[in-house]
């Protein structure tokens, strides 16, 4: 049916028991794709630090991603300040659990060429599936408006044509407030997406 959502087989991210279970389970061990099926936003962090030789990996493990002309046109500038992550999360609507996340990574692209955006969207999904695939949790962030893309592009020590726009939380994931969620869960079904000729 057209629409229609279906749920996969990972619990959602505040659940941290079951997602502990679904990364480890036999199933998990003899499906590589599973670690891809299952990674989900994580708003809500422990306390725990991310450790150098942790971040290193993720960050290693995101430089190897393709780009267009492999110009490889990204940044990394990584803040654990708890100052600084309080003032980026009032950089965005959407930003405010950056200041709970031990680690932001903050994402410059060169839009000097055409496929920044693309490509930048690539690398950072890498990142995240490489800190889901330690046991770490995520979630991009879009600043704005330009003043606040300004203000972060600055802070990270950059200038034109380097555009701060994305921040990504780094943490070990906590458990979600008790709630149901405003945004549905589940994933439109292979049928809706899918059609060949």
């Amino acid at each position: 049916m057209a629409g229609s959502f279906v749920v996969v087989c990972a619990p959602r991210s505040g659940d941290v028991a079951a997602q502990a279970w679904f990364m480890t389970g036999p199933a998990y061990r003899h499906d590589p794709l599973r670690a891809l099926m299952s990674l989900r936003a994580t708003r809500w962090f422990t306390d725990e630090d991310v450790g150098d030789h942790d971040l290193h990996r993720i960050l290693e493990t995101a430089r190897w991603t393709g780009s267009a002309r492999n110009r490889q046109p990204w940044r990394f500038h990584t803040v654990r300040d708890a100052d600084v992550r309080e003032a980026l999360s009032r950089c965005g609507a959407y930003a405010l659990h950056l200041r709970a996340a031990p680690v932001v990574v903050l994402l410059a692209l060169d839009h000097s060429g055409t496929d920044a955006e693309f490509d930048g969207g690539r690398v950072a999904q890498n990142l995240m599936l490489a800190a889901h695939v330690i046991g770490l949790g995520s979630c991009p962030v879009t600043f704005f408006p330009q003043h606040n893309v300004e203000w972060v592009t600055e802070r990270a020590g950059l200038a034109e044509p380097w555009q701060v726009r994305t921040g990504i939380a780094l943490g070990h994931p906590a458990s979600a407030p008790v709630g149901k969620s405003a945004i549905p869960a589940g994933r439109h079904s292979l049928t809706t997406l899918w059609r060949e000729e």
